[in-house]
């Protein structure tokens, strides 16, 4: 039986700095950076004051009153980037059998602002032992179930096939859509709309991160406190956001004509089973999830052409990624430009690695790799080609992305042009 091979033929961001596609890629190949002090809510009480936020109007985007009220912010995300997504691939779903098309959202933190709102109507701001339910939004267990994120995607898309939340951490949006293109190469679906959400900018969230001191204290220049690679770095930025896609057979998207943005040619995940929060110095659960990710996509490490990191700017992380590189591309890893778009529109946790596979897809169709903003001050242990500030043009026929959570997590995916030439 003949492999079936998973492409992406249409996508939608919504991102901090920029409403859609087009807008976020404006910002990140520009250098451009949308994180800001925090307008949510009083900063004051926390170590960490900036975030990255998104301007978002969700009637503006199609959402009814209805669908507002209903829907968690981050919820709303989904939707709005699922159907862009939709549009963009020019897919006719009627022409489609329903039960033929599933779902798979990626979340690490669910309904976190829904919950954290509705926490402070029902206390009455903390004031009450025991919480009064009358004041509750109606639909308050929908904020509880991550799996209604999914729903509302199903819905939306008149999607009646798999249908699927994936929640591990920061690694949510690459696994989301590694697991939904492993749907479609066993045969149990023909289109997927995958993709991943999160809002978690919330005090609830900002105290967390200030209790473990992952997220950085510099709120003196809000638009240079993500400073991944850096030697000044001290922590990450807080983010929001959602990319979707519309994944398809090759076979298939070829017949009907479709734009075909990259292929999903490889994909692994690993954990470290080591610690919490801590990650090895020696990169090796990362490097191996690359490894099989390669072996998957039948490349040699010398065809990848640009690392998109996870490039949290903390420094174990920023360390621990660039031992994963030198240890699964060898010498390759010297030559091979990296950058982390952390660096301008924030961590968004579950959400991250779906915008990073849109940044990664992009740059394959611009052939412009985007820099790596607010890098000047060199670390020595980080001693590879991190295009620092500017955007470089470079051909890119094959991209590798990476993702690292909490608990161990380590996911790789490689991205390439279906007319690859393979090992």
């Amino acid at each position: 039986m003949n492999e079936r091979r998973v492409v992406i033929t249409g996508l939608e961001v919504l991102a901090p700095g920029g409403l859609g596609a087009n807008a976020f890629w404006s910002l990140i190949s520009e250098g451009s950076t949308a994180t800001r002090k925090i307008t949510f809510f009083d900063p004051t009480p926390f170590r960490s004051r900036v975030a990255a936020e998104i301007d978002f109007d969700p009637e503006v985007h199609g959402l009814t009153p209805h669908e507002v009220r209903r829907m968690d912010r981050a919820a709303q995300f989904a939707v709005v980037t699922a159907r862009g997504a939709l549009a963009d691939s020019g897919l006719d779903l009627s022409a489609c059998d329903p039960h033929r098309i599933g779902v798979t959202v990626g979340t690490a933190v669910g309904a976190t602002t829904g919950l954290d709102q509705e926490y402070r109507v029902v206390s009455d701001g903390g004031r009450l032992d025991l919480v009064d339910y009358r004041y509750a939004v109606r639909h308050l267990y929908n904020y509880l179930v991550p799996s209604s994120f999914a729903a509302e995607v199903a819905w939306a898309a008149g999607a009646e096939g798999p249908n699927t939340v994936v929640s591990t951490g920061c690694t949510s949006g690459i696994d989301a859509i590694g697991y939904a293109a492993e749907i479609l190469r066993e045969g149990s679906a023909d289109v997927m709309i995958a993709g991943a959400t999160d809002a978690p900018i919330s005090p609830i969230t900002m105290a967390c991160f200030d209790a473990i001191k992952a997220t950085t204290p510099r709120y003196d220049e809000p638009e240079r406190a993500s400073r991944p690679f850096d030697g000044t770095r001290n922590g990450f930025v807080l983010g929001e956001g959602s990319a979707f896609f519309v994944l398809e057979e090759l076979g298939s998207a070829r017949r009907r004509g479709a734009q075909i943005y990259a292929e999903i040619a490889g994909y692994a995940t690993r954990s470290n089973a080591y610690h919490m929060t801590g990650l090895r110095p020696d990169g090796t659960e990362m490097a191996e999830a690359i490894r099989v990710a390669l072996d998957e996509a039948r490349l040699d490490p010398t065809a990848i052409d640009y690392i998109n990191a996870h490039g949290s700017g903390t420094k174990q992380n920023d360390r621990h990624e660039t031992a994963a590189f030198k240890r699964s591309l060898g010498e390759h890893a010297y030559v091979t430009p990296v950058s982390s778009i952390k660096s301008m529109v924030g961590h968004s946790l579950g959400a991250i690695g779906s915008i990073e596979i849109a940044a990664s897809v992009l740059a394959m169709t611009h052939h412009v790799v985007p820099p790596t903003a607010n890098l000047h001050t060199a670390d020595p242990e980080c001693d590879l080609d991190y295009v620092p500030i500017t955007a470089r043009e470079h051909r890119t026929d094959a991209v590798l992305t990476v993702g690292s959570g909490f608990g161990g997590f380590q996911s790789a995916m490689v991205l390439a042009r279906p007319e690859r030439s393979t090992l």
